[in-house]
């Protein structure tokens, strides 16, 4: 699913990634010329539950969502991706294939690298393995969050989580999201999204429109929101470079 480029619409810089982003000039250097640049679709299943994986995508934009489904066809979410960090780490932990599937909940483009050329880059044991390691970390641990919100929170606090998850990654403080979709990233029915979102609009949070929803006040989300926002934030905030790495 390659990008079509034109001269008006240039291709992003990869390095609005942070992993590739934090890369020394070396070892980018010596992977920019198997980078791939591809659309990622709204809706687009990147793969499926227990798929081989062939590609590793570091997104510049949109966000990736890893859902869990079940035999009676019920989902959830449970983690995001986005710009800080890469989907496919099953080529690289040595499991071949993951347990979730992997969709595209907002629109963006990511630059794909090969499993060859991974397994070559990880054989080298410079500083994308190191990465990207830190990155599968943080993934962990909203992983794991995400399960004891889950549980415990209720979901005014899990609206607000997955809101201001989303807006992290995301450019505008518009979200383009049906309430259906939320629902089935947070594993409940589409009328109780419905009921909690209105709330938050009555209290002045945020703003709907048909697959549209506009956050309005940031600062009042963060208050009311569960502290598992903030443990998961403050991990990625720890692990995932933010800058660029010193040139070697």
């Amino acid at each position: 699913m390659s990008t079509n480029k034109t001269p008006s619409d240039p291709p992003p810089d990869p390095k609005l990634n942070r992993i590739l982003a934090s890369l020394p000039a070396s070892d980018y250097g010596r992977l920019l010329i198997d980078l791939e640049l591809v659309e990622m679709p709204l809706g687009w299943t990147m793969s499926e539950s227990g798929d081989h994986e062939n590609y590793l995508h570091f997104p510049t934009s949109g966000i990736v969502s890893l859902i869990y489904s079940l035999e009676n066809g019920s989902s959830s979410e449970t983690a995001l991706v986005g710009n800080e960090g890469v989907v496919g780490i099953s080529i690289f932990m040595g499991g071949e294939s993951m347990p979730t599937s992997t969709e595209v909940q907002s629109a963006g483009q990511a630059y794909r690298l090969s499993r060859r050329v991974m397994k070559r880059e990880f054989a080298l044991g410079g500083q994308l393995q190191h990465v990207a390691l830190l990155f599968t970390q943080a993934l962990i641990a909203q992983t794991s969050q995400t399960a004891v919100c889950n549980q415990h929170h209720s979901l005014d606090q899990k609206m607000c989580r997955w809101l201001l998850m989303t807006l992290d990654r995301s450019d505008s403080n518009e979200l383009k999201v049906t309430q259906e979709m939320i629902g089935k990233l947070l594993g409940v029915r589409r009328e109780s999204v419905t009921q909690v979102l209105g709330q938050l609009q009555n209290d002045h949070l945020l703003e709907r429109a048909r697959g549209r929803i506009t956050v309005l006040d940031r600062t009042k989300l963060e208050k009311r929101v569960c502290e598992c926002y903030a443990v998961v934030h403050d991990e990625y905030e720890r692990l995932v470079p933010t800058k660029r790495a010193s040139k070697k």
